[in-house]
């Protein structure tokens, strides 16, 4: 029987031990380190004799064990199986981004059938004093109370959630300190409290799994009156901006925004920041990772549909430089990593970057279903 090493494996090193990760079947399996060796005779289809040639200074008992051992976990897959199958698949679906990318996706997946999850210690939550706190505050920074005043956010229903377009052109008129403070108060403050039997949690206007909350708002101001340029944190608590580092230039937004021109002119960005022992804290599994990204999304969507309520032009993208975006807010970028950037100003009448209405040419050389 020939064997292959599965393509869509990772190793690593975790708590002392060289770990071999078949992540799109089979469990991590905690081998030496000498085993890789191995391995690196099994890149193309080859039986274990045809693979003791090539470690020659290997005595072949040892390599036949190795193979079935390698064999049992899902590391080498054999021959027209179902894995090896399985396996061929996934790293071609997945190539553009691996092995990132799908090691984490798949890495993830069924944890909740996994039989040696204890579901009751998955949700233990620590004592109260042994939790991290609701609200980030840095309170030896230089405050800004926000006005209080409502939002008119009476626009209907489907009117906001038609007119909502991300908006790459902006004018030079700045956004109203009130109307900002209304779009931070509407989707990063609290709605109401709750009692988690560990104390109180509280919500927001969008969902966030087991009202965690563990995502903050970092705003980057351009063009916002009665605010100097620079890099604020929004205290949702005493609704108020905080002051994390001074200045802030188009080409730097733009830079920051992975050198997207459009975000250096727009009135101001908001950096969506994972404080992750929020989740850690009480869920335990890497799954939850893949739960933060969805609840940066929650927010996205929220900050997009309230910001068209009040006549802004959202905007928002993945693509940005996380360690010196990190910097500028004031951020470790290790327990608080900046997720998803958010921006916003007053959309132009006439953007030079809409995309252009479809014509008939275009559906004829379009595959629309299959």
């Amino acid at each position: 029987m020939r064997f292959r090493r599965a393509r869509c494996l990772t190793c690593y090193w975790h708590e002392g031990a060289f770990v071999v990760h078949p992540y799109a079947g089979g469990a991590p399996v905690s081998l030496h380190p000498a085993a890789a060796e191995i391995l690196s005779a099994f890149e193309d289809w080859a039986t274990a004799a045809e693979a003791t040639k090539l470690l020659d200074h290997l005595a072949p008992e040892t390599v036949d064990e190795a193979v079935d051992a390698f064999a049992h976990g899902g590391v080498l897959l054999a021959e027209g199986s179902a894995e090896a199958g399985r396996d061929e698949d996934i790293a071609r679906d997945w190539s553009a981004w691996a092995p990132e990318a799908p090691f984490l996706h798949f890495a993830t997946q069924n944890d909740y059938l996994d039989t040696e999850v204890n579901t009751e210690d998955a949700d233990r939550v620590p004592d109260a004093a042994q939790l991290p706190p609701l609200f980030t505050a840095y309170p030896d920074a230089m405050r800004l109370p926000l006005p209080r005043r409502p939002a008119d956010l009476r626009a209907s229903y489907d009117h906001v959630l038609y007119s909502r377009r991300t908006h790459r052109d902006f004018t030079r008129e700045p956004v109203e300190l009130e109307t900002l403070a209304a779009l931070l108060s509407t989707v990063f403050g609290p709605v109401d409290f709750v009692d988690s039997g560990h104390g109180p949690l509280y919500r927001r206007t969008s969902p966030s799994g087991g009202a965690r909350q563990e995502l903050d708002a970092y705003v980057g101001i351009l063009n916002v009156t009665g605010l100097a340029p620079g890099w604020y944190h929004y205290n949702g608590l005493q609704h108020c901006l905080e002051l994390r580092a001074d200045g802030l230039t188009s080409a730097e937004a733009a830079h920051l925004c992975a050198d997207q021109e459009w975000a250096g002119h727009a009135a101001f960005l908001v950096v969506l920041v994972a404080r992750m022992e929020r989740l850690s804290v009480k869920y335990h599994t890497p799954r939850c990772y893949r739960v933060c990204l969805l609840n940066a999304g929650h927010l996205g969507q929220t900050f997009a549909l309230t910001a068209t309520a009040l006549g802004l032009g959202p905007a928002q993208t993945g693509a940005f430089n996380d360690a010196p975006l990190a910097e500028r807010c004031g951020l470790d970028n290790a327990g608080h990593v900046p997720v998803y950037a958010l921006a916003a100003g007053h959309p132009h009448s006439r953007p030079h970057n809409a995309p252009t209405p479809v014509t008939m040419t275009a559906f004829r050389s379009t595959v629309l279903d299959a």
